[in-house]
Parts: C-alpha cells; sequence; structure tokens
C-alpha cells in the first residue's frame, strides 16, 4: 500500500501507518454506510480516516490508470482550499492499495475538527439559537468559496463543520473528492445552493445576503436560488419512491 503524506505529520507516520492496517478492527466508528469514517487517537493528536469503499470492475481499472482517486482528490483538494485560506481539516495523509492492474481500497487521513453544528441542524432545527446569523454567515463563507474560484460539487447540509465561539463562526468543508476550480457563471453560483435546503425561508434569507454581497436584486438572486432548489427537491423526491417502489418487501 502506498502511501502520500504532508510532511507537518511525518513523525506520527508509524502511528498513523499501524491504523490504517489495523482499520477494521481498531478506532471509534463516526459514520458507516457506503464508506467509513473512524476517529484514532494518537498521542494529543485526534485523526480522521476515511474509508472508501472497494470501486467497481470498471473503476478499479479507471482509478489503477486513468482518473485520481477519490483518496488522493481529497487530499490535493484539501491542500489547494489551505492555499486559498478556505477552512477544511488539515489533510495529513492517503493512503491507496493496488493489486496488478486493478485498484483496491483507499484512505485519507486528516485532522479531526471538533465543531459545535452543520448545516444540517439550520434546517432540522428553525429555532437554533442565533439561526438567520449563522445561516447569512453561511451565505458569506459560501460567497468566498465562489469568489475563490471553487465550486464545491457536494455543497450539501452534513458537508460544512461549524464553529461558533462567542459569535464568531468558522466553516469547514469535509467530503472533498468532489471539486472544481474555475471562474464560476451566475447560474453555478446559484445552484450551489439548491441542495442545502428545501425550505423557502432559509432560501430567502440566503439570497438577500448574497445579494447584497454581489450587489444585485435580492429578489431576482431568490427567484434563481429557489428554481434550482425546486428543481432538485424534485428529482430527489421522485428518485427517493422510485428507489421505495423497487426495493424488496418484506414479508
Amino acid at each position: 500500500m502506498k502511501a502520500t503524506w504532508n510532511q507537518e505529520y511525518v513523525s506520527k507516520k508509524n502511528r498513523i501507518t499501524h491504523c490504517i492496517e489495523n482499520f477494521s478492527s481498531e478506532g471509534n466508528i463516526l459514520y458507516d454506510g457506503r464508506n467509513t469514517i473512524k476517529t484514532f487517537e494518537i498521542d494529543s493528536l485526534r485523526i480522521n480516516i476515511k474509508s472508501f469503499r472497494i470501486p467497481n470492475l470498471i473503476n478499479k481499472i479507471a482509478y489503477r490508470f486513468f482518473r485520481k482517486s477519490k483518496a488522493e482528490r481529497s487530499f490535493a483538494y484539501a491542500n489547494m482550499l489551505k492555499e486559498k485560506g478556505i477552512g477544511t481539516p488539515d489533510p495529513i495523509a492517503y493512503f491507496e492499495e493496488q493489486s496488478g492492474l486493478t485498484f483496491k481500497r483507499s484512505f485519507y487521513v486528516s485532522r479531526q475538527v471538533e465543531y459545535d453544528l452543520t448545516f444540517r441542524e439550520l434546517v432540522d432545527d428553525p429555532d437554533y439559537p442565533r439561526h438567520e446569523e449563522i445561516l447569512r454567515a453561511f451565505t458569506r463563507f459560501t460567497y468566498s468559496l465562489h469568489e475563490n474560484d471553487v465550486l464545491f460539487l457536494d455543497h450539501s447540509p452534513g458537508n460544512t463543520l461549524i464553529q461558533i465561539n462567542k459569535g464568531d463562526y468558522k466553516f469547514y468543508l469535509v467530503d472533498l473528492n468532489r471539486m472544481v476550480f474555475k471562474e464560476l457563471t451566475d447560474t453555478e453560483r446559484f445552484l450551489n445552493f439548491s441542495r442545502l435546503t428545501p425550505k423557502r425561508e432559509m432560501v430567502e434569507i440566503m439570497a438577500d445576503e448574497y445579494a447584497k454581497l454581489i450587489g444585485g436584486s435580492s429578489s431576482e438572486v431568490f427567484a434563481k436560488m429557489w428554481f434550482f432548489t425546486d428543481k432538485f427537491q424534485k428529482k430527489y423526491w421522485k428518485k427517493q419512491k422510485i428507489k421505495r417502489f423497487l426495493k424488496p418487501k418484506k414479508n
């Protein structure tokens, strides 16, 4: 298994490699789904290791010869975000396991960030303290992404960690393997908000704040944001309905 390291963390190389080699039996599960995320303690350092599922046959070959793996992209994009001054957990390393002509497992290692909430809490709890204030700060953070030529394709409720410190808000992007770095069109900017919330009142606040930042009309920005949000929601629920219909029924 080959590894690429952030030089600031090479002193922990042996301990972190041990965590990778014993990933299935050690560590504390943070998330277990299509991919698995675990946390590990190394002295005073708390790390986060994401194990990507083994890809299908086509991607086994693609990741081996033609495309960067999700782990490599996560590591590279984290470094690019850090260079731009955008919050994301420190990238530590990525590991890739290859066998002959195919790609097998991969892992992305980052420093664990302690946080107070994600955007999801704002969606689920409209009475969350300083709800509108945080929402507007999040909108300014998203604007800073766009101004830095960052299109975060997985800009969804669980992928921004939020720290609160006496009214100061810090934002950290996670789940980084799908990003584009380029100058964004207005359409791409407004579309980038579409996956965050189905709640009209939240989109109204984000549109109002974003309009101030770009010197535009709040009503016009809202109309565009809501168009893409509504379109995404209809597509999402249609897909969920099909999934439920196709799911085998229990006896």
